[in-house]
């Protein structure tokens, strides 16, 4: 099964088929694992990188993705690249003779995964190619709130919100979206932490479930999510509304525009029930 995921930033290991390079590796930044994979396999004319082309093909067998941004995946590509230049990993062993290029890199991430910042981002670690996956070492697991998934994945393009001025003006009962921007939210919102009442210019969060109407001010849900008053961003909390658990990142990818479809299906599904359970009464009318 193939998973979309929208607002998709991802750091990559390539391992070569190549058996004059076989063994080699390559680490790097994507926004598109697919059109990512075809550029480096057809070489540095299409795009791909210059220490790869010429030697594939590639497999891209492990991608960990979820940053919020560019900027914060091109770091943790820079540091997976550069372990011994990175101040954070200093103390993380060097090659051994015995390791494979393959297994010191998979090394090399589980140590990152493990240290702050990346230890609190809501990560995903994805085994592309299952044959390729490698186990944790003792002391190596994630943080439990990165999950371990496996199979294809496909970014998607967030749905833009952005109409003319004549869709807005034929379409006014549609004109907000059920996202969580600013003018979004409806006028009466009390904030779920605070109990004060949200303006349109709060930047607030949302629950992630369609049937929770919770909003709460951004710097109220982060104190409340925080146990340890050393950390400067939380990493996960239970809803104040619904006590459903919530990852810190999730909710700010769904205030960037993604997740828009959730509510969508909510919908549909509750449209589902209510022409199942007529149908049914229909059909109950009818044999009587």
């Amino acid at each position: 099964m193939v998973h979309e995921i929208e607002d998709f930033y991802g750091v990559y290991l390539l391992y070569c088929l190549n058996p004059r390079y076989k063994g080699k590796t390559y680490i790097g930044y994507t926004v598109n694992p697919n059109r990512r994979i075809k550029q480096h396999n057809t070489g540095a004319h299409a795009g791909g990188a210059n220490r790869t082309s010429g030697r594939g093909p590639w497999d891209m067998v492990l991608i960990i993705h979820g940053f919020p941004n560019d900027v914060s995946g091109l770091r943790f590509e820079w540091a997976w690249q550069n372990p011994h230049k990175s101040r954070r990993l200093r103390d993380v062993p060097k090659k051994t003779y015995k390791e494979t290029t393959f297994q010191y890199s998979w090394r090399v991430v589980c140590n990152m995964l493990q240290t702050p910042p990346w230890s609190g981002l809501a990560l995903t670690i994805r085994w592309l190619k299952q044959e390729y996956q490698l186990e944790f070492a003792v002391g190596l697991e994630p943080p439990l709130h990165m999950p371990v998934v496996y199979g294809p994945v496909v970014s998607k393009k967030i749905r833009n919100q952005k109409k003319s001025k004549k869709d807005e003006s034929c379409q006014p009962s549609q004109a907000s979206s059920s996202g969580s921007n600013k003018s979004d939210l409806p006028e009466n919102n009390f904030c779920a932490v605070c109990c004060i009442r949200t303006e349109k210019d709060d930047i607030t969060l949302r629950c992630l479930h369609p049937s929770c109407s919770m909003v709460a001010h951004i710097i109220c849900l982060a104190k409340s999510f925080l146990d340890d008053q050393t950390k400067l961003l939380p990493i996960e909390g239970k809803c104040p509304k619904c006590r459903a658990n919530l990852l810190w990142g999730e909710l700010v990818r769904q205030r960037n525009g993604c997740y828009k479809n959730l509510s969508d299906s909510a919908v549909q599904q509750d449209d589902d029930k209510a022409n199942t359970s007529l149908e049914t009464d229909n059909a109950d009318s009818m044999s009587e």
